[in-house]
Formats: C-alpha cells, structure tokens, sequence
C-alpha cells in the first residue's frame, strides 16, 4: 500500500471509531507500530487535528471531519462506468485498483450522492476476455514503467511468427483490444503490437534509453502522419 493510500485509511479508520489503538491501526494495515506512530505524527504536522498518544489510542478532535468531496450526478456515474471498464478489462492488479478507489471515492462522498454508484446502470462486462493477454498486459506495464525491453513471440494477422525485441512505450486499449506502442529494434521503426498475439514474452534485463527520435512523443507524431 502506498503511503499516501495508507494515511487516507488511517484518517477513515479515525473517522469512524472513538478511540483506537495503534496496534489495531497497525493490523488492520499491515504495517508495523513504528510506521503508524510516524504516519499518525505526520498527519498531526500537516494539520490533521488527531489527539491521544502511543500506548493509548487515537481519535480526531471532536467537530472535525474531511470535507466530502462534492460530484455531480454525472461525474459519479462517469467514475463508476470507468472504474468498471479498468475492473474488467484492466488486468488483475489494475482491477484491484479499481475496486478500491471506487470504494475510497465513495467513501467521502455526502450520504446522499454515495448510491448514486450502486444505482449506475451502465457496466463493461468483462465477456470473451483473454486471460493470457491479461496476464501478460501486467508486465508489458512493468516494462513500460521501468524502461525495460520486451522479447516478443509475435504472430501477425496472418499467423505468421516472428521475434521481436521492443522498446514498449505506452498501452492503449481499442475495446476488447489492447495494443503495444513501441519502438521495434527489427524494423527500426515505430510498430504496434496487439497484446493477444503475443505467444511469448519475456522482459530482459536491457533497459532501453531516452533516445530523441525514439520516445512516446515521437511516437505519437508517427502515428497521427500514417
């Protein structure tokens, strides 16, 4: 858990409870009792008004609360539709990301907006989804994010295989269809790659550089002339 993710739990956790302790802030986090007396302190330095002490427990001065977060009908149901979208289609750790950011939003939101979610009548269905692809989408962003190349067992349209080293530089999704932009040692050239005709895949331990002419932008502005 990220440290910010984790401060918003503490401050909910201190919402909702008279008094409590670090140990249970400790376990309900998993983290260890040094880390939540830093956080709760932290939190005191930025203005967070939290009373109490170590050993005994902790709560929020008495009139104060985290202001809701105020969205309009149609900004909540954009946010739930999203989060759906990312939950079906996203891979499994983006899901999972997913879900608990719609849980945290809704969380701070006025009790009155807060089933606006629940009533939300537009979904993505997560139907014919590859979960090999989605396996793989999870470490084509690793890559993507530490500037790592990717070995492809590539098949294109026609069946055809071939290997290629890239250098993945952004993911972008088409329905039901996720594609690699890169960088394609082979052809030296920009190249797409569609993440379910991928048979192979593996990240090797090159990392690939910010070479001018080789990075998204240029990428981008490859694309748009095409």
């Amino acid at each position: 858990m990220r440290r910010a993710d984790r401060l918003f739990q503490i401050v909910q956790f201190l919402r909702g409870r008279r008094l409590t302790t670090a140990a249970f802030l400790a376990g309900r986090l998993g983290v260890s009792l040094r880390t939540v007396y830093r956080d709760v302190r932290d939190l005191s330095l930025s203005g967070v008004p939290v009373e109490g002490e170590a050993g005994v427990g902790y709560r929020l001065r008495a009139g104060f609360d985290v202001p809701p977060l105020m969205f309009t009908l149609n900004e909540i149901e954009a946010l739930a539709v999203g989060a759906r979208m990312v939950e079906a289609w996203g891979g499994p750790v983006l899901a999972d990301s997913a879900r608990t950011a719609i849980e945290k939003i809704v969380a701070a939101l006025p009790a009155d907006r807060r089933t606006a979610v629940e009533k939300t009548r537009l979904y993505a269905p997560a139907f014919q989804v590859d979960s090999r692809a989605m396996r793989q989408l999870e470490s084509v962003r690793e890559a993507i994010g530490s500037r790592r190349v990717l070995r492809l067992d590539y098949r294109d349209s026609g069946g055809k295989a071939s290997e290629r080293d890239v250098w993945p530089l952004a993911l972008y999704y088409w329905g039901r269809t996720w594609t690699i932009g890169a960088w394609c040692e082979r052809r030296t050239d920009f190249r797409n790659f569609r993440v379910d005709r991928i048979a192979g895949l593996e990240t090797l331990e090159r990392r690939y550089p910010d070479e001018a002419g080789k990075r998204l932008a240029d990428f981008i502005r490859a694309m748009e002339a095409r």
